[in-house]
């Protein structure tokens, strides 16, 4: 069975003068319907893409911004033989149920792992931009609150992460190494930080990047090996699926923010192009030291 890979990157209080960075792919089947980042008539307030592949009443998304709540979320799927079940819930339910509740994130994040079994394999990331928390119904070591660092996650039920204090140093919270597209993602978003952190097409490059890893570093989620090398890149261009599009979320310490989506057809074609800024109301963050 053929398996899209994800990639999500995030900066979480890793700059100065940012609060929030993210940098993600969403790599789906090319005949799969979505509609682009837009804000959407039905949530007020609500500015996400919208997976249109569900029939429920109301769509579900991969990730997405309420800035008048200061809450952001994204998931990805987990791959394994579990995770075929046509009974379970979509999935992209979660960021939305998260998006359109007042819920502390840590309550939420505790009340969604009491019911592991709703869905089919996930990790999902939620904030209210105070704290940053990561789920995974198939980790044992979530719900758990992030600290101040770079953090990535694909398709795996694990995130790789460095801190501050040791930049290079990408490790996981389980025995696995970070997958190569999490580990070089996290390299490159780290390079963009430290050099020119409001630079949007710096971020969409190292999400473009399409190079593939070595055989010996190939995660086993059960492709043939030709697929489990197209997708092992952060840029997926296969002949059936690939990127579809690439976000980056800038959320700065005085409140304004900028997110701009690149949309891509089949293999690398890019389709389009949305771009949003605003401001919202953050408290003031600690100094963080670089």
């Amino acid at each position: 069975m053929l398996k899209p890979m994800c990639l999500v990157l995030i900066g979480w209080r890793a700059h100065p003068e940012y609060r929030l960075i993210v940098a993600a792919n969403r790599d789906e089947f090319y005949t799969r319907p979505t509609e682009s980042l837009r804000w959407w008539p039905e949530v007020t307030g609500l500015l996400a893409g919208r997976d249109l592949h569900v029939d429920t009443p109301v769509p579900g998304s991969w990730l997405g911004l309420v800035p008048r709540d200061r809450r952001f979320a994204t998931v990805t799927n987990v791959y394994g033989p579990r995770e075929h079940r046509t009974d379970a819930r979509s999935r992209g339910a979660l960021p939305m149920a998260h998006l359109r509740d007042v819920t502390e994130p840590e309550k939420f994040v505790h009340e969604i792992a009491a019911a592991p079994d709703d869905y089919n394999g996930y990790n999902l990331v939620v904030s209210d931009l105070e704290s940053l928390w990561w789920h995974s119904n198939r980790s044992a070591a979530t719900p758990l609150a992030l600290a101040p660092g770079l953090h990535g996650l694909s398709n795996g039920a694990m995130l790789g992460s460095s801190d501050l204090a040791s930049p290079h140093e990408i490790r996981t919270e389980s025995d696995a190494p970070a997958w190569p597209k999490v580990r070089e993602g996290l390299r490159g978003l780290r390079t963009v930080i430290e050099t020119d952190p409001g630079n949007v097409s710096g971020y969409l490059r190292v999400l473009a990047d399409r190079t593939v890893a070595d055989d010996h570093e190939l995660p086993d989620t059960g492709l043939p090996p030709r697929h489990e090398r197209a997708v092992s890149a952060r840029f997926v261009a296969d002949l059936l699926y690939g990127t579809r599009c690439s976000t980056v979320l800038l959320i700065r310490e005085d409140g304004a923010f900028s997110i701009t989506e690149r949309s891509f057809g089949h293999r690398t074609q890019v389709t389009g192009e949305a771009s949003f800024t605003g401001t919202l109301e953050l408290t003031r963050s600690p100094k963080t030291e670089q």
